[in-house]
């Protein structure tokens, strides 16, 4: 590495998705369209939950935190391009870089683990629905929120410990639309083996294989139970009440999957995959979830006629 090149920096420039003028209009509204989706549909799905008792049970409250993660996310990657477009200043401090990283870790590292805490829910559901009321029962129920939110946060810590003691810098420029761990790896010329080590082991096996092996475990004793199930009433129903939550793992593995494994081809193309995963998702959960169940529709017809008759 030639030692004229390298640098230490105080701020990052971020390149965005496109240096094309059009092409960043259509993103700017593109990105404030799922933006408002995406907050206007998670706070609907947070606000339900909260106000009818009905909803009050295990799966909405994870379903709960899951709207926070996907709120959390899109602001967190989302609110750059915006700003940027607006104000022309794509520039971001380095403290402000580093806060970045450290929310969007900890959030991605969240994602998985959140999504294994409500299949094991579903199984207990339908494979033990006789003690269901026990076995999740409020205190279990916070105790493995409280734990899916605090080892994601423990198991970035290290990461992000030796990011924030790079030494130099190739450049400063991020050709990203937000900070990424792996971006700065790409642009630092400090030794990156640890941290390539950690992120394998931790980011790989623990936050996706393991929550992925987790969430197939619990879905085969699942599969395994319906099809015992004699009345094709009974099947239709079991299925049903574990079928937004097939739909939103299917949906996030399946973009991570073509976001880190695939070949992307064109750094554009890449880019477009981590807005798909940043941006597209969060927005879709809400919609999963409440599409088609009974029980968000009822309980939006019961909110919209009480404050009909307020006003």
């Amino acid at each position: 590495m030639n030692k004229d090149n390298e640098t230490t920096v105080i701020y990052f420039i971020l390149k965005g998705i496109s240096d094309v003028p059009i092409l960043q209009v259509l993103i700017f509204f593109l990105v404030l369209l799922i933006y408002n989706v995406t907050l206007g549909g998670n706070l609907i799905i947070l606000l339900l939950v909260c106000l009818d008792s009905k909803l009050h049970t295990p799966m909405y409250f994870f379903l709960c935190n899951l709207s926070v993660l996907n709120i959390s996310t899109t602001t967190v990657t989302l609110h750059k391009i915006l700003y940027i477009f607006v104000t022309r200043d794509n520039v971001v401090s380095f403290n402000g870089c580093m806060a970045q990283v450290c929310m969007f870790s900890w959030l991605s590292g969240n994602e998985f683990i959140l999504l294994t805490a409500m299949s094991y829910d579903r199984y207990v559901a339908i494979c033990n629905p006789l003690h269901y009321p026990t076995v999740m029962s409020e205190r279990v129920c916070a105790g493995l929120a409280i734990f899916c939110w605090s080892f994601s946060l423990l198991q970035m810590i290290p990461a992000m410990v030796i990011v924030s003691r790079f030494s130099c810098y190739t450049s400063n420029t991020i050709n990203h639309f937000f900070c990424d761990m792996v971006a700065l790896m790409n642009l630092t010329c400090s030794d990156t083996s640890i941290l390539e080590l950690l992120i394998y082991t931790e980011g790989t096996l623990l936050s996706t294989f393991t929550p992925f092996l987790l969430t197939f475990i619990s879905y085969s004793f699942i599969i395994d139970t319906i099809m015992k199930i004699k009345s094709t009433t009974g099947r239709s129903k079991a299925f049903y009440t574990c079928s937004s939550h097939i739909t939103v793992v299917v949906l996030h593995y399946t973009t991570i999957v073509c976001q880190y494994l695939i070949p992307s081809g064109t750094l554009i193309f890449s880019k477009l995959l981590s807005l798909l995963n940043t941006a597209l998702v969060p927005m879709l959960n809400p919609f999963i979830y409440s599409l088609k169940n009974k029980e968000v529709e009822s309980a939006l017809r019961r909110k919209l006629k009480y404050f009909k008759t307020i006003v």
